[in-house]
């Protein structure tokens, strides 16, 4: 049986920004249907296409770097699968790049995501200020429903400044849970900015697989021959 893994990074903009994570989903599922592409499906009893998404996106978050993997069920070059998928784009949804998954390799595990978020000019000063507030603090508590103790949010803040753009916020991500956007714009004094028009954009998503490989340990030189014949005496 025919299966080939694609991991196809893509954007989320528009009014699909206002759209909840199932109904991306199926806008994707029905993109690669309507672009006549073969789906791997699930076994079972209710086969589903195999495509899954390494982190929801929240409603009213748009996206210039969304990720989704899919398995196709027929031998196409990347060429032949980018050129079906620009075909069948949708306003706000264009896939930036497509790249084939090595076989065995694990599913997309996001290491961190940068967020940005355009500022008011007469707000920034005020932004700064409670930017060194924020990261002077070793722990930042909040409340969050659904859960009984505070949640730190300042442990997952890997990055946050304000620049001649607006805000820009670098956050890890762990399987177990992790920092929200919204959280930190919380606790900046920010969140209201949401209601006057402005929103979050997750501009990068980075992965561990994308993590720089280690540098290689420098080789020891060899042994010059008249103490390499010391030690074999």
């Amino acid at each position: 049986m025919i299966r080939h893994r694609i991991l196809a990074r893509f954007t989320k903009q528009g009014d699909l920004r206002q759209i909840g994570h199932q109904d991306l989903a199926r806008c994707v599922e029905r993109l690669l249907r309507r672009a006549d592409i073969k789906l791997s499906m699930s076994e079972g009893f209710h086969p589903r296409p195999r495509l899954s998404f390494p982190l929801a996106l929240s409603v009213g978050v748009a996206a210039t770097d969304e990720i989704v993997e899919f398995d196709i069920a027929e031998d196409l070059t990347l060429d032949q699968l980018r050129a079906k998928l620009a075909a069948n784009e949708m306003p706000g949804l264009q896939f930036t790049s497509i790249e084939a998954i090595p076989e065995g390799q694990k599913r997309a595990n996001v290491e961190s995501v940068e967020l940005h978020m355009p500022l008011p000019a007469e707000r920034r000063t005020a932004a700064q200020a409670s930017i060194a507030a924020f990261m002077a603090q070793d722990k930042v508590l909040v409340a969050r429903e659904g859960r009984r103790a505070p949640v730190d949010v300042r442990g997952d803040v890997l990055a946050l400044e304000v620049d001649d753009t607006g805000l820009r916020l670098t956050l890890a991500i762990h399987p177990e849970g992790s920092a929200r956007a919204r959280e930190v714009l919380a606790e900046l004094g920010l969140a209201d900015l949401e209601h006057e028009g402005y929103f979050l954009t997750r501009t990068a998503v980075r992965l561990h697989s994308e993590a720089p490989a280690r540098p290689a340990l420098p080789k020891k030189p060899p042994l010059p021959s008249t103490l390499l014949r010391k030690h074999r005496a």
